[in-house]
């Protein structure tokens, strides 16, 4: 069976946010892209203004499959994922099972190579990878407060404490740089 893509295409079936009202709906395909997004431009700003040499598209296409698994687990909101170390150690454990069970669906001779995808590994891609998850679920917040929805608050602020203290110059960059914009509207851009 090679079921792999076919899964993936029903990654726009699972919605993020399940414990939050929200304005506008968010699925793992959505989000998956804008974390590639900033996740490249994250690796992009290291090349050019730290001297770093990442290789931004390998970080852009693990930030694409990095919640690939929940099409199998569905979201697990974070207040539940991490509400004891218990639950979090289970639910890492499940995804990995999930992984595995994903690359099952592929032919055996692509395997090694989606398994380096699928598979998290503590590198330094990774880094890039979880920064930009955190700084687009600060902009789902920021995006849903602009939006009137008060729901965001508490998860706003958290995200904001963490992407500020993460330690990333180039994260403290995109904050600087980047992140204005998106409280910007279509006529305040095109100005």
């Amino acid at each position: 069976m090679n079921n792999f893509f076919g899964m993936l295409a029903r990654m726009k079936y699972i919605n993020r946010w399940g414990l939050m009202r929200n304005t506008i709906t968010e699925n793992i395909a959505e989000h998956s892209l804008e974390v590639a997004i900033i996740a490249h431009a994250l690796a992009i700003i290291g090349n050019t203004y730290l001297g770093k040499n990442l290789n931004a598209e390998h970080i852009a296409v693990l930030a694409i499959m990095h919640d690939t698994t929940e099409i199998i687990t569905g979201d697990m909101p974070t207040p539940i994922k991490y509400y004891a170390p218990e639950i979090r150690d289970s639910y890492k454990k499940v995804e990995k099972v999930a992984a595995y069970q994903l690359l099952a669906e592929l032919p055996k001779e692509m395997q090694p190579e989606y398994e380096k995808i699928l598979i998290e590994e503590k590198n330094e891609d990774w880094k890039y990878v979880k920064a930009a998850d955190k700084l687009s679920a600060y902009i789902k917040c920021i995006e849903e407060s602009n939006m009137g929805n008060t729901d965001f608050a508490k998860a706003e602020e958290t995200l904001k404490a963490f992407v500020e203290s993460i330690g990333m110059e180039e994260v403290e960059y995109f904050i600087e740089n980047f992140l204005p914009s998106y409280t910007k509207t279509v006529d305040e851009i095109n100005k």
